[in-house]
């Protein structure tokens, strides 16, 4: 029963994100991004499944997005790094930090890479900006909020 409990809320938290990532898609890749769907990664704070949820939402979006194996590998990676570390996280006001601050180094360093030598081609530290802005934009600004109304809620939802 426990596991299939798990596995449930790790699929529908997977499969929200992946609905969220295309609904907001004009938003949620480049350089200067606000991925709303990153907002569930308040999640891991209310159940382990959201680790694996978040990372195959991740890996699902970035297979159909546009930067290929690449965001893929470092995409997913990097939620599963951040998903882990905001489950670990001892208090709520904390949870959102890992997301932001994994996701600007990872996938800023990764899109550095990617438009290297192109018109779009930016300093480093200003992609992670960019990501980190971002990133702080969904986590905090739409994932905190989250956090306290789901709060309100955890037994019904998680329980």
């Amino acid at each position: 029963m426990k596991r299939t409990k798990f596995l449930t809320q790790a699929a529908m938290i997977a499969a929200i994100y992946v609905v969220l990532v295309e609904v907001f898609k004009p938003f949620a890749y480049g350089m200067i991004q606000v991925r709303v769907a990153e907002a569930l990664t308040i999640l891991p704070f209310f159940t382990p499944a959201a680790i694996p949820g978040l990372t195959i939402g991740v890996l699902v979006s970035n297979i159909i997005g546009p930067y290929g194996m690449m965001d893929i590998v470092f995409g997913s990676l990097a939620t599963l790094i951040a998903a882990y570390l905001s489950y670990k996280m001892p208090r709520k006001i904390l949870v959102p930090i890992p997301p932001t601050i994994v996701n600007a180094v990872i996938i800023g360093a990764m899109l550095y890479y990617i438009f290297l030598g192109t018109p779009d081609e930016m300093p480093l530290l200003a992609i992670m900006g960019w990501v980190g802005l971002g990133q702080l934009i969904a986590c905090y600004g739409l994932g905190y909020p989250l956090m306290n109304m789901l709060e309100k809620y955890k037994d019904k939802v998680f329980g």
